[in-house]
């Protein structure tokens, strides 16, 4: 039973080959290109209002030399939005519930904030590792653990989103076999629990997309240490 409820979250397959790319390059056909006419579409014009406002919000804390990473980070939030919502739906198949998909797209960024900061501002990104005013033999030890805080952000960022996501979906899992099981034996009690389930929809649809924003802001929290 146990096995069965986690094969969801295996990459499915149509002839021996994975279906994971398909499903990572769908959000390229969901939203329409800036056209030349004067006048946008309602959609266009709502798309540029969401992410101008993204932008804003985002980029408001971060230095002027990181602003160059708004577009980077805006179709990076875009993107995690989609595919967890699409992942919602049924019989679909949600890419970042793959640990190893998640990791491919926090390190490269991370180690882009950091190399940055290693290039602009060497001095400064080494300072992160020794806060000020720290005694003399807490260096040694200070020194390793901010190494390892630092070299465990890109960890951290994939297992956050993988966690998130895999619970949400093993709970409406739970519940929905629990109230099906449950419809012919004792109705009410599957009707209370077909109740909660609804509840606990619209709620992973708020951590879809909270956790899309969340993995964004850290990313531009790296970049601002480093610009």
């Amino acid at each position: 039973m146990t096995v069965s409820l986690f094969d969801q979250f295996m990459s499915p397959t149509l002839l021996g080959i994975p279906l994971i790319a398909l499903a990572i390059l769908l959000p390229c056909i969901l939203y329409p290109s800036p056209s030349t006419r004067w006048v946008n579409s309602r959609y266009l014009a709502l798309q540029g209002w969401a992410i101008n406002r993204f932008n804003s919000q985002l980029l408001t804390p971060v230095n002027l030399p990181g602003h160059k990473w708004a577009a980077l980070l805006t179709s990076l939030m875009i993107f995690l939005i989609t595919i967890n919502m699409l992942g919602l739906l049924p019989y679909t198949f949600t890419p970042t519930t793959q640990l190893s998909l998640n990791l491919g797209l926090a390190t490269p960024l991370w180690l882009a904030t950091v190399l940055i900061g290693a290039r602009n501002q060497p001095t400064h990104a080494l300072g992160h590792l020794l806060p000020e005013g720290t005694p003399g033999p807490l260096i040694p030890v200070l020194v390793i653990i901010e190494t390892i805080s630092l070299f465990i952000r890109p960890l951290a960022l994939g297992v956050r989103l993988t966690a998130n996501l895999t619970a949400g979906h093993l709970l409406i899992q739970l519940i929905s076999t629990a109230a099906f099981v449950l419809l012919s034996s004792m109705p009410t009690v599957a009707l209370l629990t077909s109740s909660v389930l609804v509840l606990l929809t619209i709620l992973e649809v708020a951590v879809a997309m909270i956790q899309a924003y969340v993995f964004v802001l850290l990313l531009s929290l790296y970049l601002q240490e480093n610009v």
